[in-house]
């Protein structure tokens, strides 16, 4: 929150992708288009990650996961 990755009046999600980048994993599935799969913050999220020594998990919807499924 202190980068401004995530809103201030969303803690809960600046808990939660931290926690998913720490623990390694791979996606986080939501329809959140306000905060998590805003591609403007997108970007800050993931650097926010790296900077912290952690890979950034992919944020998907439900149908983006399930194409990437079917494709292999």
């Amino acid at each position: 929150m202190e980068r401004l990755a995530v809103p201030a009046t969303e803690p809960r999600d600046a808990l939660h992708i931290p926690t998913a980048a720490v623990h390694g994993v791979q996606f986080i599935v939501t329809w959140n288009f306000e905060h998590i799969l805003n591609p403007q913050l997108q970007g800050k999220i993931g650097d926010t990650c790296r900077k912290a020594g952690y890979v950034p998990p992919v944020f998907c919807t439900p149908e983006q996961l399930r194409l990437t499924e079917d494709d292999s």
